[in-house]
């Protein structure tokens, strides 16, 4: 198999336990958008039930049919903006809606009904309504509505991976003072908030519900060292050596010739590329592991396929060896957070691009998941 991505199912569901346990007081949401972090949405769903989840959070009215399809019982928020079309889906779906305006909760109504939760935008920017007053005003038309049942109260924190920053606390004190008079008229609606970094930085963002997402697959939400909360990477991404080829002084790798062998050294193809996910911004620019030991990548990152330096001697280095590209290898390990401050990204996005083309597998609790 030219790559592959395995993912430990058990780490997962030990990760979310961990993060439960952080939050004792409220439920945990785990958040399985964007095919669960690129781990796999069904599989990652099931092993953070299995490790306490008792939500599931999306972002499409796609992704909730296919965990309803796929057998998923507990409730899911569907956290994203829909069409009218969409909507119909989610409402299929069953799932849960975020309303900001009063033509959604319209609309919500129209199609027979549903449960919903209003969005206060305290400093995000994006989705939900600044306008206290509204968001009030649609939590109560919400709960007056036989067709609709006011579930939670929610915003999204802007800044809450910046450590010692204050604009956390001035989103965390607004939405406070907003839910606590709504839930006083409303008893029993979900206040919502925490995301990552918030559930792990400060535990008056719990309330009644937390909505981890990267945690729960064992990246740091601070972008440093996932040990340093307690987390597991459940993620490893690897290929092989399909290609060992001599190099002389003065000869070239791949496209533009970015690499030109100042010595006699020895090169490894190893087949997979910027269409895998293996972004072309490691290009002369990442390293990977062989046998436990550490080699440069050289030469521009292609569609399919990127090149090691293997030095003069080869590395001891065979055809059909393993090369890890993100995971363990003996004592060593690449990270997320590595190569995400190597490509200047966050550690979300080196998961979530992986692409389709590159099979998961899967080890661990659940592994029926797909």
């Amino acid at each position: 198999m030219r790559a592959l991505v395995s993912v430990n199912l058990a780490a997962i569901e030990r990760n979310v336990a961990l993060l439960a346990a952080r939050a004792p007081s409220a439920q945990l949401c785990a958040v399985v958008k964007a095919n669960g972090y690129g781990h796999g949405a069904v599989a990652a769903a099931q092993a953070a039930i299995d490790g306490g989840a008792t939500w599931l959070a999306v972002a499409t009215s796609t992704e909730a049919t296919l965990l309803r399809d796929a057998g998923v019982e507990v409730p899911i928020l569907l956290m994203g903006a829909l069409t009218a079309p969409e909507l119909e889906v989610a409402l299929r779906a069953q799932a849960d809606v975020v309303a900001w305006s009063e033509e959604f909760l319209a609309r919500v109504a129209a199609l027979g009904g549903g449960r919903v939760h209003v969005k206060l935008d305290t400093g995000m920017g994006r989705l939900g309504t600044r306008d206290r007053a509204l968001a009030t005003s649609l939590a109560e038309q919400a709960s007056a509505d036989a067709q609709i049942e006011l579930v939670g109260l929610m915003t999204h924190f802007a800044t809450a991976d910046e450590l010692g920053d204050d604009f956390f606390a001035q989103q965390l004190d607004e939405f406070t003072s907003w839910a606590d008079g709504v839930v006083a008229k409303n008893p029993g609606s979900l206040r919502h908030a925490a995301n990552s970094a918030a559930l792990l930085r400060d535990a008056n963002s719990h309330f009644d519900l937390v909505r981890p997402g990267l945690a729960c697959y064992g990246l740091d939400p601070f972008g440093v060292d996932p040990a340093a909360q307690g987390l597991e990477p459940a993620l490893r991404l690897e290929s092989y050596v399909a290609s060992i080829k001599r190099c002389d002084a003065g000869q070239s790798i791949g496209y533009g010739r970015s690499f030109v062998a100042e010595q006699a050294t020895t090169i490894a193809t190893v087949p997979i590329g910027y269409a895998d996910g293996w972004k072309r911004i490691f290009s002369n620019n990442a390293e990977a592991l062989i046998n436990g030991r550490r080699f440069p990548v050289v030469g521009n990152v292609s569609m399919d396929n990127m090149t090691l330096d293997l030095g003069s001697d080869g590395g001891a280095v065979q055809i059909g060896d393993t090369v890890t590209l993100l995971g363990s290898d003996g004592d060593d390990r690449i990270l997320s957070e590595q190569l995400a401050t190597r490509a200047s990204t966050i550690n979300y996005e080196i998961v979530t691009s992986i692409s389709e083309r590159v099979p998961r597998s899967y080890v661990g609790a659940a592994e029926d998941g797909s």
